[in-house]
């Protein structure tokens, strides 16, 4: 048993070199490859639609101002900018993962780029703005000039680019919302025809979903007292499904947590609610529970992306690296790394699949002779890839300062009970994510699902799982 346990060691410790040196090769390769696509989509997109289109490729800029107001920008790993919305100055967190994800390239950029600095102000003296005082600290702010360009349309009311550019879906389905008067998000509701429904549940998909997560696999697996006791509204992000997929949204925390207030809270008059959430979707859970907390009834969350940052650490980088480790192995890491790290690679991955879902769709119908539902396909497909990419940096990469006061309000101001269930076999997510949130909740309760991943967490359980909700339910009805 000694010498089975030192070879397993040994090999898992070979396995890991081996990981870690190919990963190496694979991702340099793969960083020189984003290089050569910046220019390519730069001179298709000019070729194509007679404009630039800004990317996160361009170096920093310092302390800049636009012509149509002032912008405010990064510090110490936390960014912010102010945006104009409704005539008002706003201030939007944007994730400096954005445009500072560190690579091969961009480091041999960068080291040419500085010294060539170094060769041009050699002799010459330091602008008056940048003087400081012996033994102060300057305070250098920074921000990536695509988002200059982006606020700089918003601010005069302009869409720098309209939906669809030529890189995305132009089907009825994609775009069904810009034919709509009404600027708000796609929401399935079910419910009591007569509207007697006596309670509200709120179901938020997580990335590159949709509603069709709940509604294809839960809604109809609810028992009848359920379905005249409840009213259930999955809604499509801001950039998903049938929802709204505006080019010059930002896609921050903000901004999803406002469309779906204006979308489910107020459009249906819901006063107070249960929340059900999975992946990406937990974290605007608890932004909408941290808003309301005299509101909500009972949270349940599905494999919460949860990582505490250890103290030191620049919370974004950090959670970037955890989420997306540029690793190979395995391929649910090297899936992540690929959407996370690289903007133009993920932008042609966007443009090979989501573009032509309908013949991906149609494909998958043939060779399984229609045997198989596509509706999860629905929700991988059917987004842009500006929606996808904001949205993947500022809400899992960029709340990662606000998750403990989250948790924390959860905690000490909110009396309801928080659920948490996680697949023992989930790649995308780690279990200890969820523990992580049972540490700064304790009365929050984990459930270990075996044998399930990330999507067989629902996805192949339904029925068991819409049982186990409405037990959640009821509980914290007669709990009040």
């Amino acid at each position: 048993m000694d010498v089975m346990c030192k070879a397993g060691s040994v090999m898992r410790f070979i396995g890991g070199v081996l990981n870690k040196a190919v990963s190496f090769v694979v991702f340099s390769v793969l960083d020189l490859v984003d290089f050569v696509l910046c220019f390519t989509y730069k001179v298709a997109d000019f070729c194509i639609e007679a404009e630039w289109r800004p990317c996160y490729c361009s170096p920093t800029k310092e302390a800049i101002t636009s012509s149509g107001g002032k912008i405010l920008v990064s510090e110490q790993g936390e960014s912010k900018i102010v945006s104009l919305n409704s005539s008002k100055l706003r201030l939007e967190d944007i994730s400096d993962t954005l445009y500072s994800r560190p690579s091969l390239v961009t480091e041999v950029s960068k080291l040419t780029v500085n010294e060539l600095r170094k060769l041009k102000l050699d002799g010459t003296t330091m602008k008056p703005c940048e003087k400081i005082k012996k033994g102060s600290v300057r305070s250098t702010f920074t921000v990536d000039s695509i988002v200059v360009e982006m606020l700089q349309g918003k601010m005069v009311g302009q869409q720098l680019h309209p939906i669809p550019t030529w890189s995305d879906c132009d089907c009825k389905f994609c775009n069904s919302w810009a034919s709509s008067s009404k600027d708000t998000l796609f929401v399935k509701a079910q419910g009591p025809k007569d509207n007697k429904a006596r309670e509200d549940v709120i179901f938020i998909h997580g990335f590159i979903s949709s509603s069709a997560f709940w509604t294809e696999t839960l809604f109809p697996n609810f028992s009848s007292t359920a379905k005249s006791t409840y009213r259930f509204l999955a809604v499509d992000l801001l950039g998903f499904g049938r929802s709204p997929k505006p080019a010059d949204s930002l896609y921050t925390l903000r901004e999803h947590v406002d469309m779906i207030e204006k979308s489910v809270l107020e459009d249906y008059k819901v006063k107070s609610f249960h929340i059900v959430a999975h992946s990406l979707g937990c974290i605007l859970a608890l932004a909408i529970a941290v808003k309301h907390p005299g509101s909500v009834k009972s949270l349940t969350l599905l494999s919460p992306p949860y990582y505490p940052v250890p103290k030191g650490e620049a919370a974004t980088q950090y959670v970037m690296r955890k989420l997306a480790p540029r690793r190979v192995w395995p391929a649910m890491a090297f899936c992540a790394s690929l959407a996370c790290w690289y903007e133009h690679i993920s932008r042609t991955i966007c443009l090979v699949i989501c573009k032509n879902h309908r013949l991906w769709e149609f494909l998958t119908k043939l060779v399984t002779r229609n045997r198989v539902r596509t509706f999860l396909m629905e929700g991988f497909f059917c987004h842009t890839h500006n929606a996808a990419w904001h949205t993947l940096h500022n809400i899992i990469c960029g709340t990662a300062t606000k998750l403990d006061r989250y948790l924390d309000v959860v905690r000490d101001r909110l009396s309801c009970d928080v659920t948490i269930f996680h697949g023992r076999d989930d790649e995308v997510i780690p279990l200890e994510c969820s523990y992580n949130v049972q540490r700064k909740i304790p009365r929050a309760r984990v459930k270990v699902v075996e044998n399930k991943d990330h999507i067989t967490i629902v996805v192949g359980r339904q029925k068991a799982f819409a049982r186990e909700l409405e037990q959640i339910w009821n509980a914290a009805s007669r709990s009040k």
